[in-house]
């Protein structure tokens, strides 16, 4: 720790302008994995290659380098990492802390041994007899009442709270909001009993469907008041949702407490709350000046009342999902429950695009446009147009040699669908366009992932692409099918749902795949215009993610890291389902995508 003071690593643009330099934005934004050239030579960099794998994500860009510092690492033209080693100050343009950055470890341990002269004495061993020593001088003789989903998280949770206490102190619940998976509460129910985890199932599923919360209203001109929001069954807003069903399961915990005879002042509620979801919901605890990604289900306005009183036992804070999985297991919980898929506490409602009304801003016409120049380069490039000088000035020379062979090779259209995804795009929340992807050929993927990488960086108003299987799409589709969070919409995602992951299961490929949700979306495709059929159907997105640290993640390339036959299994099946009109795929890495599409 000698030096710590000394040695900084934040984002470059920081350091840059409190030294005398300059930053500006600039018209190219860098939103995914790049490679970025780097100075071995420099401290932080020894040991690595001079071309590695980066998560850049960023909008401004360092302009005029602060005297005593030197250029350390370029994306292009770009400024990636500036340093001052007589000083032992660096700086750097990208994330060296996610999984994405190939070699962030070694750049991290670079710093924290060789440069500030850190040890690595702390073991995932000390952090568990900190996070029983804390819950027992927190807890006391109280009880702890812990919302258990089944999840890794919240088992761990309950199995630090059962190590720290007395069995009759833990009052275990897992409520069943109506958005769980086919046969998931039945499922989560024996495996926890299998543990010895003895758990009070509620079905709540009407109180959530009717759940409402109160609001902010934003006035300039007048003190700030609430409202009350719609019911969940009528909402849209993925930020709604999230807030009425985290708020519902606060109230359903409160019902429990009050059947059992207990003050709800005399009882401490449990959560398995991780760090990525304090520092989506921009939450104080994490950090005072993080963007809302998304409003986790348990870091609402109740559960920060609650934390504030002091009510909330959440040993998991300060962890990551690969973190908490080795404390599982350190625990001595089974490898099925500590590599299970994570479910989100909100469930299938966030994996409904609601919508009453399509998403067609006056940008629409003209990123269709550059949509159509970037599927059909090396047509357009005999074509001069102005977008097209827009599509090169925030392309590269090898992007665009890339292009021109991939559309020779290949019959494609590109196309916005009129419907809103949250994304995460320079740090900030987007809740922007979707891209589509059809093909006159097989799809090759490569190429398509290579479409997916480009597309968001030249069009900032898309964070989410994704391929349509099936014959080429003649006719986007330009409206909605009106969706809510109803019966019958739940049952045909959970369907989809159920036959997706029967699949993947089946073929062996699930351990390879972190995460997959299918998404219900409000779109019916090929319909005549000029018949002027109504949109009634709508259709589903397979999502996989690939990821260690649930911050940043890829899609899984078919024919790489899941067989494409797994993939048009699904496809085939899902097409089943009656009222589905096309099976797309997801092709976004988180960012600009986040894992969920809400």
């Amino acid at each position: 720790m000698r030096d710590f003071c000394l040695s900084i690593l934040v984002f470059a643009r920081m350091m840059n302008k409190v030294f005398g330099g300059t930053v500006h934005k600039k018209s190219v934004r860098e939103d995914g994995v790049f490679n970025i050239t780097l100075d071995n030579t420099c401290s932080l960099f020894r040991g690595l290659q001079k071309e590695e794998l980066v998560l850049l994500t960023h909008g401004d860009s360092v302009d005029k380098v602060a005297d005593g510092f030197k250029v350390v690492a370029q994306s292009g033209n770009i400024i990636a990492g500036i340093a001052n080693e007589s000083k032992k100050l660096y700086g750097a343009q990208f994330h060296p802390e996610v999984s994405l950055t190939v070699n962030g470890k070694m750049i991290l341990k670079n710093f924290l041994y060789d440069i500030a002269g850190c040890s690595g004495t702390f073991t995932v061993e000390n952090r568990e007899l900190q996070c029983i020593q804390d819950i027992k001088e927190k807890v006391g003789s109280s009880k702890v009442l812990v919302l258990l989903s089944g999840g890794v998280d919240s088992t761990v949770c309950t199995a630090l709270l059962n190590r720290a206490l007395n069995r009759d102190q833990v009052i275990a619940v897992h409520i069943d909001n109506g958005f769980m998976r086919k046969r998931e509460s039945q499922s989560v129910e024996e495996a926890l009993k299998k543990l010895g985890i003895q758990v009070k199932v509620v079905n709540a599923a009407h109180s959530f469907y009717n759940g409402t919360t109160t609001l902010p209203i934003s006035d300039e001109d007048r003190t700030p008041r609430k409202r009350i929001s719609k019911t969940l069954n009528m909402t849209t807003s993925p930020e709604e949702k999230r807030k009425i069903i985290g708020d519902t399961f606060v109230k359903i915990a409160n019902e429990v407490i009050g059947e059992m005879n207990l003050k709800p002042e005399e009882v401490f509620l449990a959560q398995g709350t991780l760090r990525p979801d304090l520092i989506e919901s921009a939450s104080l605890v994490a950090s005072g000046k993080a963007e809302v990604i998304k409003t986790h289900h348990n870091d609402t306005e109740l559960i920060r009342k609650l934390r504030e009183e002091g009510k909330v036992i959440e040993p998991l804070k300060d962890f990551h999902k690969d973190e908490v999985r080795v404390l599982g297991r350190e625990l001595g919980l089974p490898e099925e429950l500590v590599s299970r898929h994570p479910f989100p506490g909100p469930g299938l409602a966030i994996r409904v695009i609601c919508a009453e009304e399509p998403y067609v801003c006056k940008d629409f016409p003209e990123t269709n446009n550059i949509l159509k120049i970037v599927a059909d380069f090396s047509a357009s490039v005999k074509k001069p147009h102005t977008l097209l000088q827009r599509v090169k000035a925030c392309t590269s020379e090898e992007d665009q040699e890339k292009l021109m062979q991939i559309t020779s090779l290949h019959s494609l259209n590109a196309f916005l669908l009129p419907i809103k995804t949250v994304g995460v795009q320079g740090d900030c929340r987007s809740y922007s366009y979707v891209c589509g992807i059809s093909s006159k050929d097989a799809p090759h993927w490569e190429s398509l992932m290579f479409l997916a990488r480009l597309i968001p960086r030249m069009c900032h108003n898309i964070n989410r692409v994704v391929y349509v299987f099936g014959p080429p799409v003649k006719e986007p589709p330009t409206d909605v099918t009106p969706t809510f969070l109803t019966t019958g919409v739940l049952s045909t995602l959970r369907q989809a749902d159920f036959e997706a992951h029967n699949i993947l299961r089946e073929s062996g490929y699930a351990g390879k795949i972190s995460q997959m949700p299918i998404i219900l979306t409000p779109l019916h495709f090929d319909r005549d215009p000029l018949q002027k059929q109504p949109s009634c159907q709508r259709s589903v997105v397979i999502r996989t993610f690939i990821t260690s640290d649930f911050m940043t993640g890829i899609a899984a390339t078919p024919g790489n890291e899941v067989p494409e036959e797994v993939v048009l299994k699904m496809v085939a099946e899902i097409k089943k389902i009656p009222g589905i009109s096309r099976v797309m795929y997801d092709l976004t890495s988180k960012p600009p995508g986040t894992t969920e599409w809400e």
